[in-house]
């Protein structure tokens, strides 16, 4: 994509980031499985998959002059994707009523951010890991002035990174693995030596495409 429409979104997104970001999300969390870590090999979709676990994640995009999203790096010590750069989030409780509520809560838990800090600008469909996660993306635009307290047991580490560089697809690439005695290829995203890969690099593909209204995956 050409610096001239990236410049475009972001000029409107600075001049109102809750208009631009409702203009192209759900403004209810998703039914239905909107995508899945199968998306690039539909093929190898199990007819039928277990019972997922629910959970939800913010995308916390910071109203900066540079707007930028903020990720956090999971410690090596977590059971599940230990190591890995992830947006803040987690599983339901069951005293949560929405995913809204699950991914404010764990936003809270892990960075210390205070949910009246955040405003809500809508959802992304649901997104399927292999793992067995049935996420629900929520998207929020946090004003720059908060102040982070990382949990040391869950969070190694927080960084921001352009929400320009997501909206290149330049700085996307696909990569292939062997899981299972099956290659799998998935999105990656690497910023400044840090690789954002797996469920959070295509629940990016899948924001950024609403964004500049380019239909990169294709929906089921």
């Amino acid at each position: 994509m050409s610096g001239a429409p990236v410049n475009g979104i972001l000029a409107r997104f600075k001049a109102d980031p809750l208009a631009t970001l409702r203009g192209v999300l759900l403004d209810q969390p998703a039914q239905d499985i909107g995508h899945d870590d199968y998306d690039l090999h539909p093929e190898l979709r199990p007819p039928a998959q277990a019972q997922a676990v629910e959970a939800a994640v913010l995308i916390p995009i910071i109203a900066r002059p540079e707007p930028t999203i903020l990720f956090t790096q999971r410690t090596t010590t977590l059971a599940r994707h230990s190591g890995q750069v992830s947006f803040p989030g987690g599983r339901r409780d069951q005293a949560d009523l929405s995913p809204l509520e699950t991914a404010l809560r764990e936003t809270q838990e892990e960075t210390g951010i205070e949910p009246a800090l955040i405003s809500v600008a809508g959802y992304l469909p649901r997104y399927r890991t292999g793992t067995g996660y049935d996420i629900a993306p929520v998207v929020g635009v946090l004003a720059p002035d908060f102040t982070l307290v990382p949990n040391p047991h869950e969070v190694a580490d927080t960084f921001e990174a352009p929400l320009a560089f997501f909206l290149d697809p330049a700085n996307r690439r696909v990569e292939t693995r062997v899981w299972g005695a099956r290659e799998r290829s998935f999105y990656v995203f690497t910023h400044n030596d840090r690789a954002i890969w797996g469920a959070t690099a295509a629940i990016l593909v899948d924001f950024t495409a609403r964004l500049t209204a380019r239909d990169v995956i294709e929906a089921r």
